[in-house]
């Protein structure tokens, strides 16, 4: 499996907390961000090899997710970013249902189509890319098929 190994949880207390509750209770049903939904997302570090859980925004379209790579409107990707382009294939739990993807940024027409889902979806996404130089990127998050897809 591609998730064993060491966890090391976030320096971020507040994702240390969400990441608790969802352990804690198996299920991401009634954590939130804003009183909006989040799923989480486990994935390898890219400098330490850890395995590191994030939350991010619930942004769902059949079966496949986007995981917005805002950082709170911070000037700089938050670190899982280069995590996702080093090692693509993620684990993400949405209620109680954990399956494993591929993740792929996405771009051009298609980001545009994500990028509308995912302020419906979190409305201050909108407000932090004014906010900010850069341009957010968005990753969709596609199952992986076959007797990988679900656990």
């Amino acid at each position: 499996m591609a998730f064993s190994g060491d966890y090391e949880p976030s320096a971020l207390g507040f994702v240390r907390e969400q990441v608790e509750q969802i352990v804690r209770t198996g299920t991401t049903d009634g954590v939130t961000m804003k009183d909006l939904p989040i799923v989480l997302m486990t994935y390898r570090g890219a400098k330490t090899g850890k395995l590191r859980k994030t939350p991010v925004m619930r942004v769902e379209h059949e079966g496949r997710y986007a995981a917005v790579a805002s950082n709170g409107a911070q000037p700089a990707n938050p670190a899982w970013y280069a995590s996702l382009l080093t090692e693509p294939v993620v684990e993400l739990q949405d209620g109680t249902v954990t399956r494993e993807y591929r993740a792929r940024e996405v771009s051009g027409d298609e980001k545009a189509r994500w990028w509308r889902r995912a302020v419906d979806a979190y409305p201050d996404y909108a407000d932090y890319q004014r906010k900010i130089d850069r341009q957010i990127p968005v990753f969709v998050l596609e199952p992986l098929s076959g007797e990988n897809a679900g656990r």
